[in-house]
């Protein structure tokens, strides 16, 4: 049985991600793992500067608990109990222990809000998703506020078409089409053809040979100066319900995930975006 991991801080912005995972879950008759990671308060004696806590660890550690299971009665409500759900509450860094459980659970996708309305709410969860998606090798799903899970017939899938077989995690595309029944339209962002060469139309086919023919597969190369804005425009204008990104492919990772500004792509987005790996060697 696939099991979907939601990291939760039960904000907002963490619910809207736990109620699409949900629904991805019912679709796939999949199980969901809720996990709630936190620190502990600390406060500084100014004599001494040795870190205090605010509050007993056992205590927080209750109060957490209660939170997520009271949350995962609501869920199990709202399903009607139609799909297996499990919590687990630890203490620590988000992405090491999210790294320690997905190595025991395997999961077919980590789902993550992408930022709330408060300032504060935007440093810290979009802090937390990007960590994820740089440090984790397991597929991420990001959830835009206010998008549902309606099922994922259109996927996209952002390449610079380049060191496709060294590079590209084919089986995953693999999994994600088939498992919904979808259709993979692969993005290639290239104002006025600058980078389009032989070399491009020969990884096109080669990445085409790889998905077979098993994977609906369709080539569109778009003609923005802006990565970023050429692939949103794409997507909101073809209606995807899902785009992939490769975050460690070092130009799509440098114009995609390091601007100054933070990720425009996963913050700007009204699209759902998996972020997968590179091929590992």
């Amino acid at each position: 049985m696939k099991t979907i991991i939601i990291p939760t801080d039960f904000s907002p912005t963490a619910l809207n991600a736990t109620n699409y995972a949900v629904d991805m879950a019912l679709a796939l008759d999949a199980a969901v793992l809720l996990l709630h990671v936190y620190q502990l308060p600390v406060s500084y004696n100014n004599n001494m500067d040795v870190p205090l806590p605010v509050i007993d660890i056992n205590q927080i550690e209750e109060i957490n608990k209660e939170k997520i299971q009271t949350l995962k009665e609501q869920l199990q409500h709202i399903t009607s109990n139609k799909i297996k759900i499990d919590t687990d509450v630890r203490m620590g860094i988000l992405t090491e222990e999210l790294e320690e459980l997905c190595e025991i659970v395997k999961p077919f996708a980590i789902v993550m809000g992408n930022r709330g309305g408060g300032a504060v709410e935007r440093l810290l969860v979009g802090s937390s998703t990007l960590s994820a998606i740089k440090n984790l090798k397991w597929p991420i799903v990001v959830v835009p506020s206010g998008a549902t899970f309606n099922g994922i017939k259109k996927i996209g899938f952002a390449s610079d078409l380049k060191k496709i077989e060294e590079t590209t995690p084919v089986a995953y595309l693999k999994e994600w089409t088939k498992t919904f029944g979808a259709e993979l339209g692969v993005l290639n962002v290239d104002y006025n053809k600058d980078s389009f060469s032989e070399e491009t139309k020969s990884q096109a086919a080669l990445l085409q040979s790889l998905l077979g023919e098993e994977v609906k597969t369709g080539f569109f190369f778009i003609n923005n100066e802006d990565v970023e804005t050429g692939i949103n425009e794409f997507a909101e204008s073809n209606n995807l319900d899902l785009l992939i990104v490769v975050p460690r492919r070092h130009n799509l990772f440098e114009r995609l995930f390091q601007k100054s500004h933070a990720s425009e792509l996963v913050f700007h987005s009204r699209i759902p975006i998996l972020s997968i790996h590179e091929k590992e060697d």
